[in-house]
């Protein structure tokens, strides 16, 4: 057996000390190809929600720890947040891994609906692989420091509750990001693109109304209806959406509504998200949001109470960054199905109600693009990482072209090859973009002048949640 764990380390010497080029690198990744995508369909198995990826964060931690990562465990008092580091001093090198899934998208890997029986949540935005690719760029930088005997630290920063849960937001007020040089990350997409985009900024939180429970028929006069408490501020913000501006989304779910129709609700919880390019206008429609339901309660003869569960930044363009990405990313390239990949697509496509774009885009790469601070659709909580480092992501296309995040379909390609190949070009572009900075320092000084020159001299970091801690059981 000794023998045996020999040969194992002088061949893992080897290909350490083989990685000194970008080649040598996109190579040893591709290596790592059945290790990595065993890891991502586990994780995709396990589809575990905001604040309860405990396999999934486990996993992570034990293919970083085994690669030589020293593990911080629990960061930010958060269970499931972790840092994964290697090496000493400066230049310090962020990279971002997502672990988290979606409630109410189960889904097989199957181009037809078809629900898991016993999960409830499933991967809609390829979170799965977020985290894996994150781990996999991690890992092979690390083998080419030692290669190349160059200096500096790696950081993995294993960040849970993206969905809703603003986790990075807790680990940026905590100031884990205080001494880091450059920021790297990536998201699952239905297309290759590296532009320095942004996102919307983001309040979520929930409403909850009590009322007094009575026999809705016999004694109907008896009891107040918390129900109606959330009825009546759901109508008066659906009205409010004619007088907000047409950047502005506002979205709602009722999580309780009562037990019985005979029983007047006691109880009930509705969950509200507010966006928009500004910050500030998030702040004031919340403002509006709160006032909506103090009246529905006063209207209701109901009381109300509302906590906020998350808050993040839009996302800050860092150009001089992104342009790395991009070039990488162009380097690297896209794919081409194989036929039985482009036969799951085919029917995949098939169940879209929009115009589907041509296979062939996966083996493409999208325009490099500038977008304004607070320009995008979505929200993303590395907005509030990229106000206080320089930080730039890519896209690829880990989903069929045409495939809408969040949906089943997206969790279906993302347990198939085709999600993989999108995983694997992902971890390429964030190790050889990593590789250039640890190569060249002006690339950092270009980031931060062009961060301070966005951010103004008078920025002051205020995270939107406030000094409240995790909200851990937002999901349950």
């Amino acid at each position: 057996m000794k023998y045996y764990l020999l040969l194992l380390f002088l061949l893992s010497s080897v290909l350490v000390f083989a990685q000194k080029t970008k080649q040598d690198v996109m190579k040893s990744i591709d290596a790592g190809y059945d290790q990595y995508t065993q890891v991502a369909n586990k994780i995709w198995e396990y589809a575990e929600v905001g604040y309860q990826e405990t396999k999934s964060s486990a996993l992570l931690q034990e293919t970083l720890s085994q690669a030589g990562f020293k593990i911080e465990k629990g960061v930010a008092g958060m269970p499931t947040a972790f840092i994964a580091s290697y090496g000493t001093g400066k230049p310090v090198i962020g990279i971002l891994g997502e672990y988290d899934a979606l409630p109410g998208v189960s889904q097989d890997a199957v181009p037809e609906l078809k629900k898991v029986e016993g999960r409830p949540a499933g991967h809609a935005c390829g979170h799965h692989l977020f985290g894996t690719a994150s781990a996999a760029a991690a890992i092979a930088v690390k083998d080419w420091l030692i290669a190349n005997k160059k200096g500096g630290t790696i950081r993995f920063y294993g960040t849970p509750a993206e969905e809703g849960g603003s986790g990075k937001v807790y680990m940026v007020r905590e100031g884990l990001f205080k001494d880091v040089d450059v920021v790297f990350h990536w998201h699952p997409g239905a297309q290759n693109n590296a532009s320095a985009g942004s996102s919307l900024a983001n309040k979520t939180g929930k409403f909850r109304f009590y009322g007094i429970a009575s026999h809705a028929a016999a004694a109907p006069d008896r009891g107040r209806s918390a129900l109606d408490g959330v009825e009546a501020m759901n109508d008066m913000v659906n009205m409010m959406r004619e007088h907000v501006t047409q950047e502005s989304r506002i979205h709602y779910v009722i999580t309780r509504g009562g037990e019985a129709p005979n029983v007047v609700p006691a109880f009930a919880e509705v969950y509200y998200y507010a966006r928009h390019p500004s910050r500030a206008v998030v702040k004031d429609m919340w403002e509006r949001l709160t006032r909506a339901a103090q009246g529905a309660a006063l209207g209701t003869d109901t009381k109300v109470e509302w906590e906020i569960t998350g808050g993040v930044y839009d996302l800050l363009p860092n150009e001089a960054l992104a342009r790395v990405v991009d070039a990488n990313l162009r380097a690297v390239g896209g794919y081409t199905y194989r036929e039985g990949e482009k036969d799951f697509a085919t029917k995949i496509q098939k169940t879209f109600t929009t115009e589907t774009p041509n296979l062939t885009t996966t083996n493409t790469i999208g325009e490099f693009k500038v977008s304004p601070s607070g320009v995008g659709f979505g929200s993303t909580d590395v907005g509030d990482v990229s106000w206080v480092v320089p930080t730039a992501g890519l896209s690829t296309a880990t989903w069929v072209p045409g495939t809408a995040a969040h949906s089943w379909q997206a969790v279906a390609a993302g347990g198939t090859s085709i999600g993989y190949k999108g995983m694997m070009m992902a971890a390429k572009t964030l190790a050889l973009s990593m590789m250039d900075v640890y190569t060249n320092p002006t690339l950092i000084d270009n980031a931060w002048k062009e961060f301070r020159g966005r951010t103004g001299e008078n920025f002051k970091y205020e995270a939107l949640i406030g000094d409240r801690p995790p909200a851990l059981d937002y999901r349950k």
